[in-house]
């Protein structure tokens, strides 16, 4: 009996053995895991920094009255001006009263200059036949010309009060918004008081502050790269102001902005070199795989396996980025696919198409 079950288990033994083996040779391999691999390029790069700014407008001004007066109308904040479009009005009526008295006195100085002109021209005629005293025509003459300087003295009034009741109404010296109220209809305006704020919309720059270590590398035209709004744009110098803040020791910087919807008071960041370029090992910022433990980049060798470099990252320009580490030019790197990759793992390798 016993020999039959040792029989019998040592039969079942080798059954379940060779079933065991008839799985493990019939189990299929695993492919090789595609991947997208670009080559390290060496290229001259300029070391960066980002500093803060702010989207501004070219024009942006308070417009203040010029004259003395009660406010009678004020733009609503948010109103859309034209070159000469009017802001806010003054109440006249009192220059008004100034000017017609003005006018009264031109008619009489016109009426002096006349009476003067032609007693002047008869003593003329008379102190040719010796039938006037040469004392009484000087005389004449001299009404003569008081008069007609008083003329002119009167025409200027009126053209300076005519002026006053024109600055009554705040004209805009350029298009934009009125983007704020500083007096409301009603109350009284003194010459200086700011009426209204306008911005112009349409002309915009980019406004920052440097270090002195950046202005050997910036000059008007220079081309930088920017960030508004979390998109990548870039700028022209457009001046580098020489003087830096008392406090700051900062330098302002203007930029002209090439396009883009901006809008002004929006925050920018400036990409600004603080060095000359030098030469750099750079891959796709893609390539970099972040981790707890560090960075790292999947390097495809000649055996079509992925190894694992870890690396530091220095500048970066565009979608590039400098990497410090066993990297070299025309190693090929994985751009896509390298988050679930091991180190010998086997991969099919394709090379990333351009614009990719």
């Amino acid at each position: 009996m016993t020999s039959q079950t040792d029989h019998f288990l040592r039969t079942w033994l080798v059954v379940v053995v060779m079933f065991l083996l008839f799985i493990g040779t019939s189990r299929p391999v695993p492919a090789a895991t595609p991947v997208v691999v670009v080559a390290a390029e060496n290229r001259q790069m300029t070391p960066l920094i980002q500093v803060a700014g702010t989207v501004i407008s070219r024009n942006d001004s308070r417009l203040a009255a010029q004259v003395d007066g009660q406010v009678t109308w004020v733009a609503e904040v948010g109103t859309q001006l034209e070159t000469e479009g009017v802001a806010a009005r003054l109440d006249d009526v009192l220059i008004r009263d100034v000017l017609v008295e003005e006018q009264a006195r031109l008619v009489r100085e016109q009426a002096n200059v006349k009476f003067n002109q032609a007693e002047a021209q008869r003593l003329t005629k008379l102190a040719k036949d010796n039938n006037a005293a040469i004392s009484r025509l000087e005389q004449a003459q001299r009404d003569l010309t008081i008069s007609r300087s008083e003329l002119t003295a009167a025409k200027s009034r009126i053209a300076q009060t005519q002026e006053k009741q024109q600055r009554t109404i705040i004209k805009a010296p350029f298009s934009g918004v009125v983007t704020e109220q500083f007096i409301q209809a009603g109350e009284w305006a003194d010459p200086g008081t700011a009426i209204v704020r306008l911005v112009d919309t349409a002309s915009l720059e980019a406004q920052a502050w440097i270090p002195v270590t950046a202005l050997p590398y910036i000059q008007t035209g220079t081309r930088l790269g920017l960030t508004i709004a979390g998109q990548a744009a870039t700028g022209t110098v457009r001046a580098v102001v020489p003087v830096g803040d008392d406090q700051s020791r900062l330098y302002e910087l203007r930029l002209l902005l090439d396009g883009g919807a901006w809008s002004a008071g929006q925050s920018v960041r400036v990409a600004i070199p603080v060095a000359a370029a030098r030469a750099a090992t750079v891959i796709p910022r893609d390539a970099l795989v972040l981790r707890r433990d560090g960075t790292t980049v999947f390097r495809i060798l000649e055996d079509n396996t992925a190894e694992r470099i870890v690396v530091e990252t220095g500048m970066a320009e565009g979608g590039y980025i400098e990497v410090i580490g066993d990297i070299n030019p025309g190693d090929a790197v994985v751009t896509r696919g390298a988050e679930r990759l091991r180190a010998g793992q086997e991969v099919t390798p394709k090379q990333q198409a351009a614009g990719e």
